[in-house]
Formats: C-alpha cells, structure tokens, sequence
C-alpha cells in the first residue's frame, strides 16, 4: 500500500486526508487547464457567468431546477461550507459519524454543533425520530437549532441513504424550523448505479435544502480546487437582499478572499459540462473503487470486524469492536490509538472514528481504496483499465498485506 502522508509530520493532526482518487488526470481537462494559464485574474466572487451556468446545468441534468444566479462556486469545499454556515444563524445539527471536515468548520464560527445517531442501515441522515429529539433537548437547554447538515452519498460509511429515509429526516427537519445543507459530493461515484436510488433533499423539500458539491469527488483533480452551492431557487428570503443567504454567502466568501482561481474555472465548467471524456473516466473510476472497496470490505468481515456494504466513493468505514482483547494486547485501547497503530502497520493514513465525531473509545477507522490501486501512475492506470482489477498483482498483494495487518489483532 502505497503511502500518502508527508514524512515528519507528527502523531497528531487536524484532519485526515481526504480519500484521493490516485489516477491520473484526463488529457482533456490538463490541455483546458494549460490554455488558460495565462489568466492572471481571479474569478469574480462566486464564480463567473460560465462556470455558474456550467454548474446549473449540472443539477438540471439530475432533476433539480436551477440558474446561473442560484449558484455559488468557491475554491473549494471546506471555504464554501464556511461560509454557508456563517450565512444561517443559530446551532448546527449533523449526523454521527460525518465527515471529518465539517465539524471544525462550525468551531472556526464558534457555533454549538450537535451530534445526531443514524439508523442501522446507512450513515449520512439522522434518524428522524433522534433528530427530533435532538432539537428538542437542545431548546431545553436554550440552544437555537437552525441548521441541519447531511450527506446521501455518505462520506465517511460510503452508504447511500434510502429515499424514504431521507424524506422522513427532512421533513422532521422541516417541520422543527431547520434548514438542510445537503453535502451530494459523492453522488456521482455509486459504485452500482444500476442497483442504487439516490434521491436529493433538495428533490423533496426544494425550498429548504442548499446543495453542496465538491467536484474533486469524481470530476476533477483534488489539486484542482472547486465546489458549488445550489441555493433554493424559490426561497422565501431570497426576496430581501439582506437576509438572502446566498448574498450572505457571498459576502463571507469576499471577505475571505476565496475565489475560484482563473485558470481553474474553464477546467472546472468544461467539467461540469460533463462531455464523453469526463462521464467516461468518473464511471470507470466509481467502479474500479467499487470492487476495491468490496474486496476490503469482504477482508474486514474475515478478520471478524463490522462494516456496512460500500456503495459510493473511495473509502470504507469499519468498526473493529469485535478485536477488541486482541487490539487491547498491543496497548489499543481506543479511535486514536487505532489510528496510530493501522497508520504505521499499513504505511497509509487511517484516521479512526472519532476524526468523523464517534465516541473516542469505538475501534472504528476509514480505510481509503485509493492506497490500493498502485504505487505508481503506470499500476494505477493499469488498474483502472481491468475488468476485474483485484486480481491485478498489484492490487492482489496490496489487499493481502492488508488482511494480514489485519489478521494479527485476531
């Protein structure tokens, strides 16, 4: 397994790393990105009139109305969901775990943020009936619950949210006054599009739900940052510019200086235009972590951890509760330890559960698919060209010193 963590740095950090595609980037999108690398300008603040059409035509194609002026694009999508929390007021609800990046954006605002139990068979949504009792414990305590965040295509279980799941969760959500941001990042990386219904909130409740997208989830290069916001387009404030939040969006996203870089923005709508070249590489790359990720999930079972079935993205989050005495043995005790211990045995970043706010003492961490793909661009390209890419060599050994690592906590 190849390592993607920079030498020296220490034992503790701010955040893990995201799960990286490790592929090469599509000539298409790096020959747009060399032609516009004499623009010496920023895009204007929000992104300009291209890259918003680009991004409206986007969720036109998935069902959701939306124009130019319903958008915002920022460079990146930790800056964005900064602002969009900045843009609401009042206390912060999400589900536990989430993604490792939210949280500390609501502490850089010293928002209260509270943690909501998802039900058994997925992670990303609440369960509408703790959510409602969440708002309600919260009030008794004189909080303000305002916001709700959510993610269908969940980062970090990988599971996609059932529809009538969603539909519930939202319209608890709803109903106690709480707007939702959904966080779709990873919805165009179903490993099984055929077999999997995904469903937007913003699809359910179109007045209430701002959409969150990050195109380094299957669109373009991590190094390449860009994410976008669909606001409602029908919003009761959107009337009063003062209340509006997408000019509230704006105004933070100003005042941080987070514009979408100019040589970036072409690449990034010309992306979001999605031609043959980028569906093509993002299908082939969801099913390619796909079968990694049901390799590693089937590994996990062996070893007599707990996982719930990958669905989307590059990543799996696995609970190794049931090796408890045999990680208590070599002083595992706890998330963090975990973290410490799977990180230097496997030569990868494996951040442990409670980076994603679980409880410190589940034995819970994500492991990224991408760090089984090669050691280098020509075993990665390699991979992503086979059908059946775990019996690749590569890849094959990568797994088998994975389940090792694994083996010897039994």
């Amino acid at each position: 397994m190849r390592r993607t963590a920079p030498e020296g740095r220490g034992p503790v950090s701010y955040g893990p790393p995201a799960p990286e595609p490790g592929l090469p980037v599509l000539p298409g999108l790096a020959a747009i990105l060399a032609a516009a690398a004499d623009r010496s300008a920023v895009e204007p603040p929000g992104g300009g009139p291209v890259l918003r059409e680009a991004a409206s035509g986007y969720w036109w194609r998935r069902g959701l109305r939306t124009h130019a002026e319903d958008v915002v694009a920022a460079p990146g999508a930790r800056p964005l969901l900064l602002a969009l929390i900045a843009a609401h007021g009042g206390d912060i609800l999400m589900p536990r775990p989430c993604p490792a990046w939210w949280t500390p954006q609501a502490r850089l605002l010293g928002r209260p943020a509270y943690h909501v139990p998802t039900p058994a068979e997925c992670g990303g949504v609440p369960d509408p009936y703790a959510l409602l009792e969440t708002v309600r414990r919260v009030r008794a305590e004189g909080g303000h619950p305002r916001l709700l965040l959510l993610s269908v295509a969940d980062d970090p279980t990988a599971t996609v949210a059932p529809p009538e799941l969603v539909r519930e969760a939202c319209e608890a959500a709803v109903a106690e006054g709480l707007h939702i941001i959904s966080d779709e990042t990873w919805r165009d990386t179903l490993h099984r599009r055929a077999d999997t219904v995904l469903v937007s909130p913003a699809e359910m409740c179109p007045d209430d739900v701002t959409v969150l997208h990050d195109l380094a989830a299957a669109l373009t290069p991590p190094a390449w940052p860009c994410a976008v916001a669909r606001f409602p387009p029908t919003g009761p404030d959107r009337a009063d510019r003062y209340t509006d939040p997408r000019a509230r969006t704006l105004d933070v996203l100003t005042a941080l200086g987070a514009f979408v870089a100019g040589p970036i923005a072409p690449a990034a709508a010309h992306a979001l235009d999605e031609p043959e070249d980028v569906t093509v590489r993002a299908a082939r790359a969801a099913t390619l972590h796909g079968h990694v990720a049901a390799a590693v999930h089937r590994t996990v079972l062996t070893a007599g951890g707990l996982a719930r079935p990958p669905q989307a993205g590059r990543h799996l989050y696995a609970d190794l509760g049931p090796l408890r005495a045999g990680l208590a043995a070599r002083g595992v005790t706890d998330s963090m330890e975990l973290e410490n211990h799977l990180g230097r045995r496997l030569g990868t970043p494996v951040p442990g559960g409670h980076r994603f706010g679980d409880e410190l003492g589940a034995l819970r961490v994500q492991f990224d698919t991408g760090a089984f793909l090669g050691a280098d661009e020509e075993e990665r390209t390699e991979s992503l060209a086979s059908a059946d890419p775990v019996r690749l060599p590569h890849v094959a050994r990568a797994l088998s010193a994975f389940g090792a690592a694994l083996e010897e906590l039994r």
